[in-house]
């Protein structure tokens, strides 16, 4: 004879069940089913009505709150949980300060999705830190929203996909999508993706990093439906890079897990180091943040990009001004 204990572990333990797997992804009804019935018989439950079973616990679970999508043909979905949540007075001010600074950055729909999950107060708000970011858009715009739907259902599909995406001189252009993630960069909100039928000149051969575009997420037009063809890669393509940081940068130790130390100077004039970068855009931004702190030795094409870069600035600063020989000396 089953206890009521045990009865009553069976179904706290199924509806539990039920949510971690709906937290996950979305199931349809015989997807649910199979995780479920291995999961009665792994804890050595009958699984009886399995269907039945789900429809009844779900409808005890939305009325404990639980917001779970469902629909003829469509998977059951968890939308919006309001399981209980204790936090620590750290914890709720880690949060709120999480929340403060994705609404900064124009994430307000993520940030109330944080205040309403620690079911955060003002006094959680930190009072001493500001922040200066100035996003070009407000990323919890509806057409945005939809945008960056759009592209994580693609990425939980792994499939390729096309965007139609518009460049700052207004042009539109189609790009054939593989491997792909969102990456904030700066405060702006990238979408990050090998495009394998791109061309490229300082590599030899694809795939390659050079063919790893960053696309502006407010400048997606739209984002194609997911076709039959499965992802090629599942990392994207990466370059090595070796560099010297000097002068104020000398004593630089690194900060990034793609980083590695080649060797220091004796008389400790510069630190040489190695690093796996898969963005030649944010590799080449990041060295001329630097100035005339860091010097790539190689690839020489980066070296380079950076050097010509450097030399427009300088070019631009001559043309402004008229005494050449006052500029050098300042």
């Amino acid at each position: 004879m089953i206890s009521k204990n045990d009865n009553n572990y069976n179904q706290i333990g199924f509806a539990l069940e039920i949510l971690r797997l709906l937290a996950e992804k979305p199931y349809s009804r015989d997807e649910l089913g199979r995780q479920l019935t291995e999961f009665l018989a792994k804890h050595g439950k009958s699984e009886g009505d399995i269907d039945q079973k789900i429809v009844r616990t779900i409808k005890k679970l939305r009325e404990c709150g639980f917001e779970i999508y469902s629909a003829p043909n469509r998977p059951y979905e968890l939308s919006s949980s309001s399981f209980p949540v204790i936090l620590s007075t750290e914890q709720r001010q880690s949060l709120a300060l999480a929340a403060y600074f994705l609404s900064e950055i124009g994430f307000s729909t993520q940030a109330s999705h944080i205040l309403k999950i620690g079911k955060l107060m003002d006094k959680d708000w930190s009072q001493s830190i500001q922040t200066r970011f100035n996003p070009p858009i407000d990323y919890s715009a509806e057409s945005v929203q939809k945008v960056i739907s759009a592209l994580e259902e693609r990425f939980r599909r792994k499939r390729r996909y096309t965007i139609r995406y518009r460049n700052i001189e207004g042009d539109e252009q189609m790009f054939d999508c593989d491997c792909s993630e969102l990456r904030l960069y700066n405060g702006v909100l990238y979408l990050f993706a090998w495009v394998p039928d791109s061309q490229f000149t300082v590599f030899k051969q694809s795939p390659n990093a050079e063919q790893n575009y960053t696309f502006r997420v407010d400048r997606i037009v739209s984002v194609g439906a997911p076709s039959m063809t499965p992802w090629r890669r599942q990392t994207f393509p990466t370059f090595e890079v070796r560099y010297r940081m000097i002068k104020q940068l000398r004593d630089y130790q690194p900060r990034r897990s793609t980083e590695s130390v080649l060797r220091r100077d004796p008389d400790g004039k510069f630190v040489e180091i190695v690093a796996t970068e898969d963005s030649i855009f944010w590799c080449r931004q990041r060295f001329l943040q630097y100035g005339a702190n860091a010097l790539v030795l190689e690839p020489d094409w980066l070296a380079r990009q950076i050097m010509d870069e450097l030399l427009n600035a300088y070019e631009e600063y001559v043309a402004e001004d008229t005494n050449v020989e006052v500029l050098k000396d300042r």
